[in-house]
């Protein structure tokens, strides 16, 4: 979270402490209402390549369930963020039954676009205060 290249389309933590601080209040999410991102890893004692899956920003839970990822550079393009979100929307869809999941992408970062769009997400609309495109999915049972 702290690392500028990783997290250039998203939120770059100040600090470790900060960074610390949010992870913290994910995983009290975790607690309360059953789900927060995940860490990536390779294998199962492998070093993280990366974080994400399903959450409600801490901050502004008023955009709701949302997909959020960040990976490594060094393993950006391998399709991990798309196996991800695909397994986020299962998990979301099916164990959560959620009627709909968001996410939030900077029009520039045509990674994650197409990620999204591979997933089925459809684009809403442009989120000026966030300066990010805000994409929705809705469950496949309607």
């Amino acid at each position: 979270m702290s690392d500028a290249v990783s997290m250039q389309h998203t939120y770059v933590a100040p600090t470790l402490e900060h960074c610390l601080a949010r992870l913290r209040v994910y995983e009290a999410m975790r607690a309360t209402l059953g789900f927060a991102p995940w860490v990536a890893r390779l294998a199962e004692e492998g070093e993280p390549i990366g974080w994400g899956g399903l959450s409600i920003d801490p901050d502004e839970p008023e955009w709701g369930l949302e997909v959020s990822y960040a990976f490594a550079p060094a393993v950006w393009g391998k399709g991990f963020a798309t196996e991800l979100v695909r397994f986020s929307l299962e998990f979301g869809f099916g164990q959560l039954s959620a009627g709909e999941i968001h996410a939030f992408a900077k029009p520039e970062n045509a990674g994650s676009v197409r990620v999204l769009e591979k997933c089925a997400f459809s684009f809403l609309r442009y989120e000026p205060r966030l300066e990010r495109n805000h994409y929705i999915v809705t469950s496949p049972d309607g």
